[in-house]
């Protein structure tokens, strides 16, 4: 007999919030009836300065086969919350976590690039991913190196061994699903090779916190230079140099302006 269920989910409080976010996230998807075009990453959304869809095609999913899938496969690997004499454990779970969802988002754009202005396959442009699955397989590869003994539970009656997990559902993924991003699951593995090797490393909860800060920013600042969400307290100007916008923060009664430098155009450094 399993351990109940809200044992387990005082075992893996990280993996559960997450899976909460993700199927909160869902029910509003469904609810207003959302669609790719809305949240999803693409090329050229990202060179349009809609930035912010890095973090937003992470989180959303609108099939609901699609939010199981993942959910199913996150809370097997909620197992890595439980491994902290391995030297993982909830601080190492939600920092690479971060770190999946911005490094394989930048990845796959990168790749993305490659395609359209190397090889130039033009249908790249116009592939729109959403879904958790990048940062599922990149933590499959790091159990699959770090337990390589450990097994990938889904829908409560499939197991695969981890050490062939993530490119068993990688191919498994690629035929039942045509539609689901083969770039964006090989996206999550090599980002998930590269933390497991320690290529990725030194993530606390200094720059873990840093991270999300600047996340936030630039989450902000995009939605408002992508028209997508008008902040009425933010306006974005340009200064001497174009390409160092001043941020002013307007409250009324007081004149006093608060200006700061932010990073240059983020799709040339994305893509």
């Amino acid at each position: 007999m399993g351990k109940p269920l809200l044992y387990e989910i005082w075992e893996k409080p990280a993996t559960s919030c997450i899976i909460g976010i993700c199927s909160a996230i869902w029910f509003y998807i469904q609810k207003k009836n959302i669609g790719y075009s809305h949240v999803g990453l693409s090329y050229d959304t990202a060179v349009e300065g809609h930035h912010w869809r890095i973090i937003t095609s992470a989180f959303s999913h609108i099939s609901v086969l699609h939010l199981v899938f993942n959910m199913s496969a996150l809370w097997s690997l909620g197992v890595i919350e439980q491994l902290g004499h391995m030297g993982l454990g909830v601080e190492y779970y939600l920092h690479y976590s971060l770190a999946l969802v911005v490094l394989s988002g930048m990845l796959v754009l990168g790749m993305y690039h490659v395609l359209i202005q190397k090889f130039k396959i033009d249908y790249f442009r116009r592939v729109t991913a959403v879904g958790y699955s990048c940062v599922v397989f990149g933590w499959m590869t790091i159990l699959s190196v770090k337990q390589p003994s450990s097994k990938l539970e889904l829908f409560g009656f499939l197991s695969l061994p981890i050490s062939f997990a993530p490119f068993e559902s990688l191919i498994f993924t690629s035929i039942i699903v045509p539609q689901a991003s083969f770039l964006g699951h090989l996206s999550g593995i090599i980002c998930g090779y590269s933390i497991a090797w320690g290529l990725i490393r030194g993530m606390n909860n200094y720059w873990a916190i840093s991270m999300l800060g600047w996340i936030v920013l630039i989450f902000i600042f995009s939605l408002k230079k992508s028209g997508t969400y008008d902040f009425s307290f933010l306006d974005i100007e340009s200064v001497t140099d174009p390409s160092m916008p001043s941020v002013r923060f307007i409250a009324s009664g007081n004149d006093r302006t608060l200006q700061m430098s932010t990073l240059p155009d983020v799709s040339t450094d994305l893509v």
